[in-house]
This record gives C-alpha cells, sequence and structure tokens, in this order.
C-alpha cells in the first residue's frame, strides 16, 4: 500500500514547506540542491524564531553574563553570509557589514526590520555570487586564525548549514526566554 504525500501531487520543482512556511529540505537529489535546501531551511528558522517579536524584544539577552540576542544573532548571520559566499567563495575584498566584524554589538538606532533586511540582501548577494561556482570550485580564506586556508564550495556550505544549526539553537532559547514559544 502506498500513500500519498504533498510531494506526490506537486511538479518536481515545487518546494514543500512545512505549516509553518519553512521549506522543507530536499530528501533525495542533486548535492548541490539538498545542501542548498538545508541552509535555506535554516536561514527560515531564523527568521521565523524573530516573527511577531518587537524591537524591544529581540533586544533581550540570552542570561547573565551572556549579552547574545535574537538581534545580535540576525546580525551576526549577515557578517557570516558576507564572510563565506562574498570574501572566501567569490573572493571579493568587501568591508564588514557593521562596526563590529561579529555583528553581535547592538545600536540603539538599528531595529529588527532593518537588520533583517541587510541579512537578506547579503543571502540574495552571495547566492548570486555562487550559483555558478562548481562544488569543487575553491575558495581562499582571507583573514583570521588560518589566513589562505583553502576551502570548496561545497565546505563553505556544509560549514553554513553547521554554522546556522548552531545558532537556531540559541535562538530557540532565546525565543523562550523572551515570550515562552518553543519548537520549530
Amino acid at each position: 500500500m502506498t500513500t500519498n504525500t504533498p510531494a506526490d501531487n506537486a511538479p518536481a520543482d515545487t518546494p514543500i514547506a512545512l505549516p509553518d512556511g519553512r521549506p522543507v529540505p530536499h530528501l533525495t537529489g542533486d548535492e548541490r540542491a539538498m545542501l542548498e535546501s538545508w541552509l535555506d531551511f535554516h536561514r527560515a528558522t531564523l527568521a521565523l524564531k524573530c516573527a511577531g517579536l518587537d524591537d524591544a524584544q529581540v533586544r533581550t539577552a540570552s542570561a547573565e553574563p551572556s549579552g547574545l540576542t535574537l538581534l545580535g544573532l540576525v546580525q551576526h548571520l549577515a557578517e557570516v553570509e558576507r564572510n563565506w559566499f562574498q570574501r572566501v567563495a567569490a573572493g571579493l575584498d568587501v568591508p564588514p557589514v557593521y562596526e563590529d566584524v561579529t555583528g553581535y554589538t547592538l545600536d540603539p538606532e538599528r531595529g529588527l526590520d532593518e537588520a533583517l533586511g541587510t541579512w537578506r540582501r547579503e543571502i540574495a548577494r552571495g547566492r548570486e555570487l555562487c550559483a555558478g561556482l562548481p562544488l569543487d570550485h575553491i575558495g581562499r580564506v582571507a583573514e583570521g586564525p588560518v589566513p589562505g586556508m583553502e576551502v570548496s564550495m561545497r565546505w563553505v556550505l556544509i560549514h553554513m548549514i553547521e554554522e546556522y544549526a548552531r545558532h537556531n539553537g540559541h535562538a530557540d532559547l532565546l525565543r523562550e526566554r523572551i515570550d515562552g514559544v518553543t519548537g520549530a
């Protein structure tokens, strides 16, 4: 006996979404498409963690002594997107997004909408620059603890999935502290 799933009734190129709107990562198929779909899933998870919150709420720190906030995570991940896709994979010499290269420092003038807009622009620019790069394309880390280290596009995508998954765990705890919402 076979059961029908949403995927059985959708065209092959139609993404399937969870009830909360996040895209379901590809379960089979092309390696690049699978990696990118998992990254998109984790990006959507971060956006979901921020949904429905105001600027004051996203500035709520996790717990002493940490100053980690949802707003800081969004800003940090904008920096991470720029670093790995624009600097490393595409080899561009671009400045940091924010004054603090980690992105964690909060500016009293910057709210969630602005930070999410910046983060989404960094994602779009990275996609544009890396769309034609094969998984075996080699990029070079320009600075940090291992300057000159070479990494493949495949490695960058896997690292980004790991980076988002780790920070989404932080976002889960932050969101629960803010308003008790858990899951997803």
